[in-house]
């Protein structure tokens, strides 16, 4: 096992990304994958602090040492079931959460050194291990009999469904877009989050049991009450924060002026996800 000094001594290794003329072609996303070997020598970077700065800072306190001391012997399976034990989604975290004020702003050897590249490698395993053996196995507990009306299919809402699914509840998304992500696929691009990543996630929820019900507006079209007439025994309300914040300035409301959310859907998607939009 490496001292902290040895540790300390290693160089930062940097994914790799598409060169400016290369990206200008295509909306993919902009950091590519770790191959394995660096992304263990990345990892070998971690002081394996006992006080954890980095766990201290993130919000779901992924235990961010363990992951890297098994990444750092190669066990790259085992450092994603690491995470998974802390967050349902951390190939997703990996890629949109503000890593450098959270858990890479708190790193140690950031303090003289660049960070451990955190969410870079947090990304890394989750994706090896969903590409090369599929989202890990985890056995559902007995059916409780009980059913769930999840309000939202955006991550708020798949976390949710996980959960409850896993524990043996009937579960039912209700999403008011034609496909089910909510923010992860209407709102965020693929150069920083690529599509197929929640896809994924969709299919693995749907094989857990969980059902997703789309074009589905609660409140407007179906009160939620109805759910409880329908038998459901829960209702969770995870729609979002879906109205953008205005800057109260003349001349926002013309034609023409977008708000950042509506840009994003329009520009994010292509037509067959946003029918009559």
């Amino acid at each position: 096992m490496l001292s902290r000094r040895e540790r300390y001594g290693i160089d930062v290794v940097k994914p790799a990304k598409q060169g400016a003329e290369e990206r200008v072609h295509n909306w993919n996303e902009v950091y590519q994958p770790y191959v394995p070997e660096l992304a263990i020598q990345e990892a070998q970077r971690c002081l394996l602090c006992e006080h954890a700065p980095c766990q201290q800072a993130c919000p779901v306190h992924n235990d961010i040492p363990a992951a890297f001391f098994l990444l750092g012997q190669g066990d790259i399976v085992g450092a994603a079931e690491k995470f998974l034990e802390t967050s349902s989604m951390p190939d997703v975290c990996g890629r949109i959460c503000p890593q450098e004020k959270l858990c890479e702003g708190a790193c140690i050897v950031g303090a003289h050194k660049p960070p451990v590249t955190i969410g870079k490698l947090e990304a890394f395993v989750a994706d090896y291990a969903r590409h090369n053996y599929g989202y890990p196995k985890v056995e559902r507990q007995p059916q409780t009999g009980m059913s769930v009306a999840i309000v939202g299919a955006g991550p708020a809402g798949l976390g949710a469904a996980e959960e409850l699914a896993l524990r043996g509840h009937d579960v039912t998304v209700f999403e008011v877009w034609p496909v089910p992500g909510g923010l992860l696929l209407y709102g965020i691009p693929n150069f920083k989050l690529d599509k197929e990543i929640v896809f994924a996630k969709i299919q693995y929820l749907e094989d857990l049991g969980v059902k997703f019900v789309c074009n589905y507006h609660v409140g407007k079209d179906h009160p939620v009450e109805d759910f409880l007439k329908r038998g459901f025994h829960l209702i969770f309300l995870s729609y979002g924060a879906i109205k953008g914040g205005e800057m109260k300035i003349e001349g926002e409301h013309l034609r023409h002026v977008y708000q950042a959310t509506e840009y994003l859907v329009r520009g994010n998607l292509p037509p067959e996800l946003l029918p009559d939009y």
